[in-house]
């Protein structure tokens, strides 16, 4: 078969022939790979930069799509670590780790939203106790990720998003998607009183942040829940010792490893759901796996989602 292999770390992938997957063990699926997303998880895991990489290469890349089952059923499938994903044309699943898809999906449509979906459904469900009528922040809402929270907090009932990012003209569309308020970093003061913060930037731009934020609240003592989920600005922010004295406010971290799989996994069943409803907007770009390596590094708003 044919399959993106990565040589070594920060080696760009390769389209080749494969070893196809050997005969599965115990409850294990062969199965038909028919659209994988590229995320900026694949290419960190893949770089070995993410804190879940296990530095095993060569790599076949790609950890979650949609499969083909033999009984002829789609399914969703997020994969536990391993050395053959889903950048192929066939791999190896455990089935515990999928969900069977609707009549009717599009595979690509799906694969590219699922992960970025996940991130802020996940931790608005698992993470912390969220309630219709709070008020929510995302940093970073420009993103694929960013977007798709906007839409999930209103979805879940968030009385007011506001969408806050670096380019002023990216964060007007968002408001098409729900938002009620767009500001840039340099605003964020304007945003004190949120109740919860879905936070894709982390770095230097959420340290800066918090002091303004905290500081401009009418009243401190109100709880304020800062999710930390991606960290496009750094792995680390140095974070004022005052911002944790001066206001009530908890600081936790979704993704993986910090919600048990089954948790997850109880939640894609509604989430892909919502994605086939069209409920929440999606951008994506189906690619031939063929052209993984031209693909791999693009700069494009579009998910790029391969198809063998």
């Amino acid at each position: 078969m044919h399959a993106a292999v990565i040589p070594a770390a920060d080696v760009p992938p390769i389209y080749r022939d494969h070893p196809a997957p050997a005969e599965p063990h115990g409850d294990e699926l062969v199965v038909e790979v028919l659209a994988a997303a590229l995320h900026h998880l694949t290419r960190s895991k893949a770089n070995g930069s993410h804190y879940s990489s296990n530095g095993v290469f060569p790599l076949v890349p790609g950890v979650d799509g949609v499969v083909r089952d033999k009984e002829g059923n789609l399914r969703y499938v997020v994969l536990d670590d391993t050395a053959l994903g889903t950048f192929a044309e066939r791999t190896l699943i455990d089935p515990r780790r999928s969900v069977i898809l609707p009549d009717g999906i599009d595979p690509v449509q799906i694969a590219a939203a699922m992960n970025p979906a996940m991130s802020s459904w996940i931790a608005l469900r698992r993470r912390v106790d969220f309630h219709a009528g709070q008020r929510v922040l995302i940093l970073g809402a420009t993103g694929n990720a960013g977007r798709m929270a906007v839409q999930i907090a209103k979805l879940f009932g968030a009385a007011k998003v506001i969408a806050a990012g670096r380019d002023a003209t990216r964060l007007k569309a968002l408001t098409a998607l729900g938002a009620d308020e767009t500001i840039t970093f340099d605003q964020i003061g304007h945003a004190a009183d949120v109740d919860v913060v879905i936070d894709y930037v982390w770095g230097d731009v959420s340290a800066d942040a918090m002091i303004p934020m905290l500081t401009a609240r009418a009243d401190r003592t109100a709880p304020l829940t800062w999710i930390q989920i991606g960290s496009v600005a750094g792995p680390t922010a140095p974070i004022p010792s005052a911002a944790l004295r001066s206001a009530r406010l908890q600081i936790v971290g979704s993704g993986i490893g910090s919600v048990p799989a089954r948790d997850i996994l109880a939640e894609l069943p509604e989430l892909a759901s919502a994605v086939a409803a069209g409920t929440i907007d999606v951008r994506a770009r189906a690619v031939p796996l063929a052209q993984v390596a031209q693909a791999w590094t693009a700069q494009t708003d579009d998910r790029i989602v391969f198809v063998p």
